[in-house]
């Protein structure tokens, strides 16, 4: 458990002189008592219960106050909740390298069938859009929540030359947030990124109103996330470290998986082939700059609980929740409690 504002415990240490002063009353009425009264009948007249049940309410009253205190401290929990997202992205490297074969029975064949399985195990209400990269970027199946669409576009995918990871990073942002004034053609081609239209932007673009754009915390955008698949090294566009901070800058996450192994190598022409080895060092960067999370699948069993574990963490997650209002309603019920046993037993407050 961690606290928002840990300054308010230093209220504890009032506690002993709580007891003390609660002492302090007790002896005073004690000693009143026994100037006008006979001792013995005192005794006599007060059963042991009474004696001993007079100390609940205070004790009660005081556990109020401790549990008042830790509440005021604005206590925070570790809490799974349903999952906020609504809408994801699949960003799919559909390089030459997915030719690879050191994944059986190639690369892009075993991507294919964990994106279809991943897909299918979504709950039914999240909505899902498409996205693949090659030379270049494009939308292979808007956002959409019919599973059938999103299955058969991924039978769509073609194999292209090149990795523009930058470039299918930023088309999957602008598939994500379709009203944020991020320039489509800058991301499908891979220029500059930029906010908002411009001189270049096009057409249908300019004409949107332009929202004036404030970067938020990295992570911050609970409703929805980009799940980025690539086995290779960006070959063109963008910089994939400097699309991630753009991205980071809507505060979506990006999750991203480093497929392949590396022994996979493509043949190539007149007999050559080559190592198409996937650059971890920049997915990584990636999830981290993103507040993402970043997997390595070096087989399609590896790929496949990659995408059950993101299934289940799209369905419910694990969040830093503040549970003040626990502490200060247990603290209201214990006063509540005191009160009325004071009233029950003794006629008073």
């Amino acid at each position: 458990m961690h606290f928002i504002w840990s300054q308010a415990l230093w209220a504890l240490l009032s506690l002993p002189l709580l007891i003390i002063l609660y002492m302090w009353i007790l002896s005073r009425r004690r000693s009143y008592v026994v100037q006008f009264s006979s001792l013995q009948i005192v005794r006599g007249a007060v059963s042991w219960r009474t004696r001993y049940r007079r100390h609940i309410p205070p004790a009660l009253i005081l556990m109020a106050i401790t549990v008042g205190i830790i509440g005021l401290a604005r206590p925070t929990a570790t809490v799974t909740l349903p999952a906020d997202y609504m809408t994801l992205v699949m960003a799919v490297d559909v390089s030459r390298s997915m030719l690879a074969e050191d994944v059986e029975p190639n690369r892009i064949k075993a991507a294919q069938a964990a994106v279809k399985e991943f897909i299918r195990e979504l709950p039914v209400d999240i909505r899902v859009g498409i996205v693949s990269f090659a030379g270049t970027a494009q939308v292979v199946q808007a956002v959409s929540e019919s599973r059938t669409d999103l299955i058969e576009a991924i039978d769509r995918f073609q194999l292209q030359r090149g990795t523009a990871t930058g470039s299918g990073l930023l088309l999957a942002l602008a598939t994500l947030m379709p009203d944020a004034g991020i320039n489509l053609e800058s991301a499908i081609y891979g220029e500059s990124f930029t906010r908002g239209s411009s001189s270049n932007s096009a057409p249908l673009e300019a004409k949107k109103p332009v929202v004036p754009f404030k970067p938020v915390p990295a992570g911050s955008y609970s409703s929805g996330a980009i799940v980025l698949l690539s086995d290779g090294r960006r070959t063109t566009g963008p910089d994939p470290l400097e699309a991630a901070r753009r991205v980071a800058e809507r505060g979506v996450k990006v999750y991203t998986v480093a497929f392949g192994t590396p022994s996979g190598f493509i043949p190539g022409y007149e007999g050559y082939s080559f190592y198409a080895r996937v650059d971890e060092e920049a997915l990584q960067g990636i999830a981290k700059i993103t507040q993402g999370e970043f997997f390595r699948a070096s087989n399609g069993q590896d790929l496949q609980q990659i995408y059950e574990h993101l299934s289940a963490k799209f369905r419910l997650e694990t969040k830093e929740t503040e549970v003040s209002v626990l502490f200060v309603g247990g603290a209201a019920f214990l006063m509540l409690v005191a009160l009325l046993l004071s009233l029950w037993w003794f006629k008073r407050i």
